[in-house]
């Protein structure tokens, strides 16, 4: 595929945090992925990396995957996946865990007692 073909796929604007792994090396390193398709992410960092580096990242839900740096624009460069991953599976446990988290409240929460009326004055 070219890169013009490459622009074609559908990609998800997100911003999640993953590892990265250089191939070769122990050491992982925090990244922002800024946006995701199935063939690759677009990750934010100020790890200096290259084109053509054979890189891990791991995905939220997803694990290692595979890939190889395809650009590098200043702190930001795109990977390409070696294997496609399915983006929804990644995104999957942001939205199911926000939603509820905002509705639980903690067990210890009281809600506060009613105001003394008696001595509350009148606007007019």
């Amino acid at each position: 595929m070219g890169d013009s073909d490459n622009r074609q796929i559908t990609r998800d604007s997100l911003f999640i945090m993953a590892e990265l792994r250089l191939d070769g090396q122990d050491a992982e390193h925090r990244v922002k992925v800024r946006n995701l398709s199935s063939g690759g992410l677009m990750a934010e960092t100020d790890l200096r990396v290259a084109r053509g580096t054979v890189v891990w990242v791991r995905l939220r839900n997803v694990g290692w995957i595979e890939g190889s740096v395809a650009w590098v624009q200043e702190n930001r460069f795109g990977i390409a996946f070696r294997e496609d991953v399915d983006p929804k599976v990644v995104r999957a446990h942001q939205a199911a865990q926000q939603a509820p988290a905002a509705m639980i409240l903690p067990r210890q929460f009281k809600a506060p007692p009613p105001p003394d009326l008696a001595n509350v004055r009148k606007l007019l």
